[in-house]
């Protein structure tokens, strides 16, 4: 349950960090799906550096990708990927955006695949995080520079303390201490980097289906009956895994994750502060606001 009014709501154009960095320029965004990519190359460019996309095919958004400077590459090609970025002048990298995990069969190979097939092989013995991390270290490798969103554009960070009118109270503060013992007694098992606790009950727990799918499984246990706690109890908490490599896949929270956590009946959502995205942060807080929910960034 929330508590009324945040100690501190905070427009969300003052809570993001806007660091500059020793970035190169241009930095080569490898992009996914989703709006993340285009939202680090908007970020990127207000602080004066230039971004080219490289848009991965079947996964990053085409109308989206139409106003930078970009070229579209499979997943999998190295070889390829590697030339057009030193074409481009691009020594730093960031991965970014959404992508459903591919089976070893999906990749497309190239000759740079086929001269590091052991490597990517290695990288697919694991969770999410070793395998983006595996991957990253191919590109490093070459001569690249892998760099995370802390590097590129830290204005997208969930900042720390509440950013919503509502606030946690003592049951959802425990709430959100319970979430962080169970996330970080998983990390090592690189599973996921969410879960839900309600009054103490440790409910769902983040698996492939990720953050969305696992809101929609609590609001159908809800519908289902299998738990009683009333509307307005309980917390979303997300954090990176313990260990994990933080210029990948770090946790995001947007306006889709509050239309979740209402439609699965929770009080709230924390978050790892300045470790996690805020995607469309004003947006998320007005989406928070109206539904009575609380969102907070908690420290490490």
């Amino acid at each position: 349950m929330a508590a009324a009014g945040c100690s501190e709501n905070r427009d969300s154009r003052s809570v993001m960090t806007s660091a500059a960095t020793n970035l190169s320029s241009p930095v080569g965004v490898i992009a996914g799906g989703g709006a993340m990519p285009f939202a680090v190359a908007d970020s990127l460019a207000r602080r004066g550096i230039a971004a080219v996309i490289f848009a991965l095919k079947g996964t990053c958004d085409p109308a989206g990708v139409a106003r930078f400077r970009h070229h579209w590459i499979s997943v999998g090609q190295i070889g390829k990927a590697t030339r057009l970025l030193r074409s481009e002048g691009c020594r730093d990298l960031i991965f970014i955006g959404s992508l459903a995990r591919p089976a070893l069969s999906d990749i497309r190979l190239d000759w740079g695949t086929l001269r590091v097939m052991s490597m990517i092989v290695a990288a697919f013995r694991g969770g999410d995080d070793h395998l983006l991390s595996g991957i990253g270290r191919i590109f490093e490798q070459d001569g690249f520079r892998m760099v995370g969103v802390k590097d590129a554009a830290p204005d997208l960070l969930m900042p720390g303390g509440c950013i919503t009118r509502a606030a946690p109270d003592a049951a959802a503060e425990a709430d959100i201490a319970r979430g962080r013992e169970v996330l970080a007694a998983l990390s090592p098992f690189d599973i996921g980097q969410a879960a839900v606790v309600i009054d103490g009950h440790v409910v769902a727990v983040e698996d492939i289906e990720g953050t969305d799918g696992l809101l929609a499984r609590v609001a159908r246990l809800r519908k289902e009956g299998r738990f009683r706690a009333k509307p307005g109890r309980g917390v979303l908490v997300k954090m990176p895994k313990s260990g994990q490599d933080l210029r990948y896949d770090l946790p995001t929270v947007g306006p889709r994750t509050v239309e979740g956590v209402t439609g699965a009946g929770l009080g709230g959502i924390a978050v790892a502060a300045e470790n996690t995205i805020a995607a469309e942060p004003q947006a998320m807080i007005e989406a928070a606001d109206r539904a009575g929910l609380f969102v907070t960034g908690v420290s490490p």
